[in-house]
């Protein structure tokens, strides 16, 4: 049996979250399932103009793949998509959107949260926060939270 197709993006560009699950989904009458995340650059109640997104080109996609591949393997999804921004991006605009199908929605519940869990915590992307004061804070450190979600992964094996 092949492996379930897996389409990873990493992309200056916005995304259409609708037709990335149409291109998902489409012609497969197996799916029982399919869940979308798509993660938002929120304004930090007013104090933020834009995130900055930088990433390693070619291990970004690489290391994004793998963990799809690993949500496929334990999870028995059938298919998985992950796209990820980089650049300037405004509050309120897309950043990073994941796509998990699967027979029933626990596994693609548990497949999206997975891909999202590992990608804030394993793939190369670096942030920083530009003020609407003007002013440019630091690269943005990982979060203690990140990790444990990550974590929580490996105690359910």
């Amino acid at each position: 049996m092949s492996r379930a197709p897996v389409t990873v993006r990493v992309q200056r560009d916005d995304f259409d979250l609708a037709a990335e699950v149409r291109a998902l989904s489409a012609g497969r009458h197996d799916i029982g399932a399919v869940v979308t995340f798509c993660g938002l650059c929120r304004d930090e109640a007013g104090t933020l103009s834009a995130l900055e997104l930088e990433h390693y080109p070619g291990m970004a996609e690489a290391e994004i793949a793998r963990i799809c591949g690993q949500a496929i393997d334990r999870f028995g999804l059938q298919a998985a998509t992950a796209i990820h921004r980089y650049g300037k991006i405004l509050p309120g605009e897309n950043i990073v959107l994941v796509v998990t199908a699967s027979p029933h929605r626990q596994a693609a519940f548990d497949g999206a949260n997975f891909i999202m869990d590992f990608l804030k915590t394993s793939a190369p992307f670096w942030k920083k926060e530009h003020a609407t004061d003007g002013s440019t804070g630091g690269w943005v450190s990982a979060k203690d939270a990140d990790d444990s979600a990550r974590d929580r992964w490996s105690k359910s094996e």
